[in-house]
Protein backbone atom coordinates (compact mmCIF):
# COMPACT_ATOMS: atom_id res chain seq x y z
CA UNK A 1 0.00 0.00 0.00
CA UNK A 2 1.20 3.26 -0.87
CA UNK A 3 1.69 5.78 1.89
CA UNK A 4 0.02 9.13 1.67
CA UNK A 5 2.31 12.00 2.81
CA UNK A 6 1.48 14.33 5.54
CA UNK A 7 -0.63 17.75 4.29
CA UNK A 8 2.09 19.85 6.21
CA UNK A 9 5.79 20.38 6.16
CA UNK A 10 7.81 20.38 9.50
CA UNK A 11 6.21 19.94 12.60
CA UNK A 12 2.49 19.33 13.19
CA UNK A 13 0.58 22.35 15.20
CA UNK A 14 -0.74 20.33 17.37
CA UNK A 15 -0.64 20.99 21.83
CA UNK A 16 1.93 23.18 22.94
CA UNK A 17 3.46 24.28 19.39
CA UNK A 18 -0.67 25.82 18.58
CA UNK A 19 -1.17 26.89 22.26
CA UNK A 20 2.14 28.99 21.97
CA UNK A 21 1.16 29.92 17.85
CA UNK A 22 -2.20 31.26 19.32
CA UNK A 23 -0.43 33.27 22.30
CA UNK A 24 1.76 34.99 20.13
CA UNK A 25 -0.23 35.56 17.17
CA UNK A 26 -2.90 37.69 19.21
CA UNK A 27 -0.38 40.75 19.21
CA UNK A 28 -1.07 40.91 15.28
CA UNK A 29 -5.01 41.49 15.60
CA UNK A 30 -4.03 44.70 13.92
CA UNK A 31 -2.90 42.88 10.97
CA UNK A 32 -6.02 40.63 11.01
CA UNK A 33 -8.30 43.09 11.67
CA UNK A 34 -6.97 45.40 8.52
CA UNK A 35 -7.21 41.90 6.09
CA UNK A 36 -10.42 41.86 7.29
CA UNK A 37 -11.39 45.24 6.36
CA UNK A 38 -9.62 44.62 2.78
CA UNK A 39 -11.41 41.58 2.09
CA UNK A 40 -14.85 42.82 3.21
CA UNK A 41 -14.46 45.52 0.58
CA UNK A 42 -13.50 42.83 -2.38
CA UNK A 43 -16.07 40.61 -1.40
CA UNK A 44 -19.84 40.90 -2.16
CA UNK A 45 -21.97 41.77 0.84
CA UNK A 46 -22.70 38.58 2.49
CA UNK A 47 -20.25 36.42 1.01
CA UNK A 48 -19.52 32.82 1.67
CA UNK A 49 -15.86 32.95 2.71
CA UNK A 50 -13.35 30.27 3.07
CA UNK A 51 -10.05 30.71 5.34
CA UNK A 52 -7.42 27.72 4.58
CA UNK A 53 -5.18 27.10 7.32
CA UNK A 54 -6.73 29.24 10.02
CA UNK A 55 -4.90 28.42 12.74
CA UNK A 56 -6.37 29.84 16.12
CA UNK A 57 -9.19 31.78 13.91
CA UNK A 58 -7.90 35.61 14.87
CA UNK A 59 -8.84 36.51 10.94
CA UNK A 60 -11.66 33.70 10.41
CA UNK A 61 -13.27 36.26 13.71
CA UNK A 62 -13.02 39.07 12.37
CA UNK A 63 -14.32 38.72 8.82
CA UNK A 64 -17.59 36.79 10.57
CA UNK A 65 -17.81 40.31 12.64
CA UNK A 66 -18.15 41.81 9.07
CA UNK A 67 -21.42 39.90 8.00
CA UNK A 68 -19.43 37.59 6.32
CA UNK A 69 -20.49 34.01 6.46
CA UNK A 70 -16.85 32.20 7.30
CA UNK A 71 -15.45 28.52 7.18
CA UNK A 72 -12.40 27.84 8.45
CA UNK A 73 -10.37 24.72 7.88
CA UNK A 74 -7.52 23.31 9.04
CA UNK A 75 -5.47 20.21 9.32
CA UNK A 76 -4.81 21.02 13.12
CA UNK A 77 -7.03 19.36 15.62
CA UNK A 78 -6.08 21.96 18.58
CA UNK A 79 -6.28 25.01 15.83
CA UNK A 80 -9.84 23.78 15.18
CA UNK A 81 -10.33 23.52 19.14
CA UNK A 82 -8.76 26.88 19.79
CA UNK A 83 -10.15 28.74 16.79
CA UNK A 84 -14.33 27.39 17.98
CA UNK A 85 -12.82 28.25 21.36
CA UNK A 86 -12.04 32.01 20.61
CA UNK A 87 -15.31 32.65 18.23
CA UNK A 88 -17.33 31.31 21.09
CA UNK A 89 -15.51 34.16 23.27
CA UNK A 90 -16.08 36.65 20.62
CA UNK A 91 -19.67 35.98 19.57
CA UNK A 92 -18.44 35.27 15.97
CA UNK A 93 -20.14 32.72 13.93
CA UNK A 94 -17.40 30.61 11.86
CA UNK A 95 -17.75 27.14 10.51
CA UNK A 96 -14.15 25.41 11.45
CA UNK A 97 -13.60 21.95 9.62
CA UNK A 98 -11.14 19.48 9.38
CA UNK A 99 -9.15 18.86 6.06
CA UNK A 100 -6.26 19.27 4.05
CA UNK A 101 -5.51 21.94 2.40
CA UNK A 102 -4.79 19.60 -1.17
CA UNK A 103 -8.51 18.11 -0.42
CA UNK A 104 -10.55 20.34 0.80
CA UNK A 105 -14.13 19.61 2.40
CA UNK A 106 -16.52 21.63 0.48
CA UNK A 107 -18.62 21.29 -2.63
CA UNK A 108 -17.36 22.82 -6.36
CA UNK A 109 -18.12 26.84 -7.02
CA UNK A 110 -19.40 27.14 -3.09
CA UNK A 111 -17.35 30.07 -1.55
CA UNK A 112 -17.21 33.79 -3.12
CA UNK A 113 -13.73 34.29 -1.48
CA UNK A 114 -10.97 31.96 -0.47
CA UNK A 115 -7.95 33.43 1.68
CA UNK A 116 -4.86 31.82 2.81
CA UNK A 117 -2.47 33.63 5.32
CA UNK A 118 0.94 32.53 6.54
CA UNK A 119 0.25 28.55 5.87
CA UNK A 120 0.74 28.38 2.56
CA UNK A 121 4.76 27.41 2.80
CA UNK A 122 3.71 24.35 4.78
CA UNK A 123 1.96 22.89 2.35
CA UNK A 124 3.63 19.52 0.95
CA UNK A 125 0.97 19.87 -2.04
CA UNK A 126 1.34 22.93 -2.83
CA UNK A 127 0.10 22.83 -6.67
CA UNK A 128 -3.11 20.67 -5.38
CA UNK A 129 -3.94 23.40 -2.94
CA UNK A 130 -4.29 25.81 -4.88
CA UNK A 131 -6.03 23.96 -7.33
CA UNK A 132 -8.91 23.07 -4.59
CA UNK A 133 -9.27 26.68 -3.97
CA UNK A 134 -9.91 27.29 -7.85
CA UNK A 135 -12.15 24.29 -7.55
CA UNK A 136 -14.66 25.49 -4.65
CA UNK A 137 -14.74 29.04 -5.96
CA UNK A 138 -17.93 30.49 -7.85
CA UNK A 139 -16.57 32.21 -11.24
CA UNK A 140 -15.66 35.47 -10.67
CA UNK A 141 -14.66 34.38 -7.02
CA UNK A 142 -11.17 35.74 -5.86
CA UNK A 143 -8.75 34.11 -4.07
CA UNK A 144 -5.56 35.45 -1.71
CA UNK A 145 -2.02 33.53 -0.81
CA UNK A 146 0.10 35.89 1.74
CA UNK A 147 3.33 34.16 3.14
CA UNK A 148 6.73 34.69 3.21
CA UNK A 149 9.36 33.84 0.18
CA UNK A 150 12.47 32.08 -0.12
CA UNK A 151 14.35 35.19 -0.84
CA UNK A 152 13.27 37.11 2.25
CA UNK A 153 16.37 37.88 5.09
CA UNK A 154 16.52 38.11 8.84
CA UNK A 155 16.67 41.77 8.08
CA UNK A 156 13.83 41.86 6.22
CA UNK A 157 11.95 40.10 9.24
CA UNK A 158 13.99 42.47 11.55
CA UNK A 159 11.47 44.75 12.49
CA UNK A 160 8.38 42.01 12.84
CA UNK A 161 10.28 40.32 15.41
CA UNK A 162 11.59 43.17 17.26
CA UNK A 163 7.49 44.62 17.23
CA UNK A 164 6.36 41.01 18.16
CA UNK A 165 9.11 40.15 21.35
CA UNK A 166 8.82 41.34 24.54
CA UNK A 167 11.88 39.52 26.10
CA UNK A 168 15.16 38.41 25.11
CA UNK A 169 14.08 34.98 25.14
CA UNK A 170 11.25 35.83 22.41
CA UNK A 171 13.03 37.48 20.20
CA UNK A 172 15.99 34.30 19.56
CA UNK A 173 13.06 31.64 19.44
CA UNK A 174 11.17 33.87 16.82
CA UNK A 175 14.54 34.59 15.28
CA UNK A 176 15.17 30.70 15.16
CA UNK A 177 11.38 29.80 14.03
CA UNK A 178 11.48 32.44 11.30
CA UNK A 179 15.36 31.44 9.88
CA UNK A 180 13.44 27.40 9.58
CA UNK A 181 10.53 29.16 7.79
CA UNK A 182 12.69 30.96 5.32
CA UNK A 183 14.34 28.00 4.11
CA UNK A 184 10.70 26.24 3.72
CA UNK A 185 9.13 29.20 2.02
CA UNK A 186 8.99 28.54 -2.24
CA UNK A 187 10.72 31.21 -4.72
CA UNK A 188 8.74 33.65 -6.15
CA UNK A 189 9.78 31.53 -9.50
CA UNK A 190 8.34 28.65 -8.19
CA UNK A 191 5.08 30.33 -6.63
CA UNK A 192 4.30 31.51 -10.45
CA UNK A 193 5.08 28.28 -11.73
CA UNK A 194 2.99 26.27 -9.30
CA UNK A 195 0.17 29.16 -10.02
CA UNK A 196 0.01 28.81 -13.49
CA UNK A 197 0.33 24.50 -12.80
CA UNK A 198 -2.91 24.83 -10.69
CA UNK A 199 -5.22 26.58 -13.73
CA UNK A 200 -5.08 29.84 -12.52
CA UNK A 201 -4.79 32.96 -15.27
CA UNK A 202 -5.69 36.35 -14.34
CA UNK A 203 -3.44 36.82 -11.10
CA UNK A 204 -1.84 39.78 -9.56
CA UNK A 205 1.63 39.12 -7.65
CA UNK A 206 2.72 41.80 -5.17
CA UNK A 207 5.98 41.50 -3.20
CA UNK A 208 6.28 42.77 0.30
CA UNK A 209 9.99 43.18 2.07
CA UNK A 210 9.51 39.39 3.56
CA UNK A 211 7.00 38.11 1.27
CA UNK A 212 4.27 37.86 -1.51
CA UNK A 213 0.42 38.44 -2.03
CA UNK A 214 -0.90 36.62 -4.67
CA UNK A 215 -4.52 37.95 -5.40
CA UNK A 216 -6.45 35.62 -8.06
CA UNK A 217 -9.73 35.61 -10.18
CA UNK A 218 -11.60 32.60 -11.10
CA UNK A 219 -13.12 33.74 -14.52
Amino acid sequence: MTAVAKGYRGIGMEGNVARWYDRTTRKDMAEFVALAARIATAAPAGAEVLEVAPGPGFLSIEMARRGMRVTAVDISKTFLELGAKNAAEEGAAVRFLYGDAASLPLPDASVDFVVCRAAFKNFTRPVEAMSEMRRVLRPGGNALIIDMRREASMKDLRPYVERMSSTWLDRMSMTLTFRMLIRRAYPIAEIRRMMHQAGWQNVQLNLTPSGFEAGMRKD
